[in-house]
């Protein structure tokens, strides 16, 4: 296991005379480290500012479920109490709600406070880039020349384009590479100092599990590396009593961390709640993100390339892979081809544990004589290249550039978006994805019914109408249950029995996607008149309610 931290494949040439006078320190070399970025400098710049300038920053807000975040930190700052019974929701009103993110919802709420809609999307663009730039740092740490490790990591960047989205899930992107580098470093030097940084993990859980139910994964790949030990217990006999104090030091570790996981608003409760919720095999089947990848779209291509890749990374390399790291990349590959919210996760851990393997082969791969002249020459050159911009990259920590792009978005948002006259951030709910013309023309009539509507907008709609006006349904499905989503699908597919629905919960407003299949049956419906129709949605009320 601690073969894995050698660079002897990586590790600097010898300097010749001449290297050695071009690297002699000089007060204009010294400035120039400090003001030329780095490659990750470079690569956070990029991503911060691509994710949040522009036509793609609204792409972060493409999800309505942003707005009852929102609005559910902003209740809380009202209040000065957590969320325990539904607020939002005419359907749910007064029942019990497991807002289990709601350290994340106090946050963004702050944030929105504070900066608008502009900072939440500046905020959820610098988690993401501090992410991947995370990713990038470490994979080169363990061994990945960076020709290698970029390639990887745009591959992984476009599997986790999916769910780029201002939602706490990025939040757990982050505490996952964190938690990944604390697990790995100290399987790696088990007698070590790097050791004692593995109780750190239940400080981290303390905080995991008030910000997302992704918290789980840190339980997976706890569980990924006491397998992995178990199996080097039983293989490796000359090492039974290291690896068995390392197995009782990561068991004291994981039972910390699950008594950690208790600490929350809800105790005990919350497992059993998020227990029910994963296990319900009608939500499992229904709601799309917990459904398989389908591989004819972009970002699920990525995923299968980066699959690829690491199945030739594996037959091609040089050394064994430990029982623990060939057991992450057999998880990651699993969780990715099961769910399609598991993407960006499964696409960082193969980036974070392919990058070192696959670099080491493609460097010894230059010395074999059995591969063409030319081929051996090219792979040659390119292992030279990558050396020298590590060497670059190493030399180059001043940061300078990343602060002050930071700094300047941090200003833009508190001014509105704009540095001087130039709008550089401008946030807002795609009124052609989202029923922004509707929801005003609600305002507009002083609509104070529950309105009926598809669960991608109750989001939206929480965060526009709350409080004056309630939905009955939004994308909270572990709130509404199973049963509840069976008869919302009798009215979206206008299935039998869909006006009973309708008039059993006493629905006198529905608002739905123009062209839609209620949208058009609603407006050949005795009883029901059109108010509103635009280019996204159309409004129905029923007459003489």
């Amino acid at each position: 296991m601690a073969g894995r931290r050698e660079r002897t494949l990586h590790s600097k040439p010898p300097q010749t005379q001449a290297d050695s006078n071009t690297a002699a320190p000089s007060g204009v070399s010294r400035w120039l480290r400090y003001l030329v970025p780095s490659v990750a400098d470079l690569l956070f710049v990029a991503l911060l500012l691509g994710l949040s300038c522009g036509a793609l920053g609204r792409v972060l807000l493409r999800d309505g479920g942003t707005g009852w975040h929102i609005r559910n930190g902003q209740l809380m700052l009202q209040t000065h109490s957590i969320t325990r019974v539904d607020p939002f929701s005419a359907s749910m009103s007064g029942q019990p709600w497991y807002a289990w993110e709601w350290l994340y919802d106090l946050l963004i709420a702050v944030i929105h406070h504070v900066l608008g809609l502009n900072g939440v999307v500046f905020y959820t663009a610098a988690i993401m880039a501090a992410t991947f730039v995370l990713v990038f740092h470490l994979a080169m740490r363990w061994g990945g020349s960076l020709p290698v490790t970029l390639f990887l990591l745009v591959l992984s960047l476009g599997a986790s384009a999916i769910h780029f989205l201002a939602r706490p899930h990025v939040v757990s992107w982050l505490f996952t590479v964190i938690w990944f580098e604390l697990l790995d470093s100290a399987a790696s030097a088990r007698d070590s100092e790097r050791n004692r940084r593995l109780f750190y993990l239940p400080v981290l859980m303390l905080l995991w599990v008030n910000m997302h139910g992704g918290f789980l994964l840190g339980f997976a790949l706890l569980g990924v590396y006491l397998v992995g030990g178990a199996i080097e217990w039983f293989t490796r006999r000359d090492q039974r009593e290291e690896v068995q104090r390392w197995l009782k030091r990561l068991g004291l570790v994981t039972l910390l961390s699950l008594l950690a996981t208790f600490i929350n608003p809800y105790g005990y409760r919350l497992h059993l709640h998020i227990y029910r919720y994963l296990s319900d095999r009608f939500l499992m089947d229904s709601v799309i993100e917990f459904r398989s990848p389908d591989f004819h779209n972009v970002a699920q291509e990525c995923f299968a390339v980066l699959l690829l890749v690491a199945i030739a990374a594996l037959a091609s390399a040089r050394r064994k892979p430990t029982p623990g790291q060939l057991l992450v990349i057999l998880f990651a590959a699993y969780s990715g081809l099961y769910a399609t919210r598991n993407l960006p996760v499964s696409s960082i851990l193969l980036t974070l544990t392919i990058a070192p393997l696959l670099s080491e082969s493609i460097a010894k791969a230059s010395e074999n004589a059995a591969i063409a002249l030319w081929l051996r020459g090219l792979l040659s050159r390119l292992h030279g290249f990558s050396m020298r911009m590590e060497n670059l990259e190493l030399r180059f920590q001043g940061h300078l550039w990343l602060v002050l792009v930071f700094a300047l978005g941090l200003w833009a948002c508190a001014h509105g978006g704009k540095i001087g006259s130039t709008q550089w951030i401008n946030a807002y709910f795609d009124g052609k994805r989202f029923p922004v013309e509707a929801a005003e023309v609600i305002v507009q009539r002083d609509v104070r019914e529950p309105i009926f509507c598809p669960d991608q907008w109750g989001g939206y709609l929480i965060y526009r109408l709350y409080p004056q006006t309630k939905v009955l349904v939004d994308d909270r499905h572990d709130l509404y249950g199973d049963q509840f989503f069976k008869d919302y699908l009798k009215v979206v597919f206008v299935q039998p029995d869909w006006q009973k629905v309708l008039d059993e919960r006493h629905v006198d407003w529905v608002l739905m996607q123009k062209n839609s299949s209620p949208g058009t049956i609603l407006g050949q419906t005795p009883g029901w008149r059109l108010i509103h129709g635009d280019g996204t949605a159309v409004l129905f009320h029923r007459e003489g309610s």
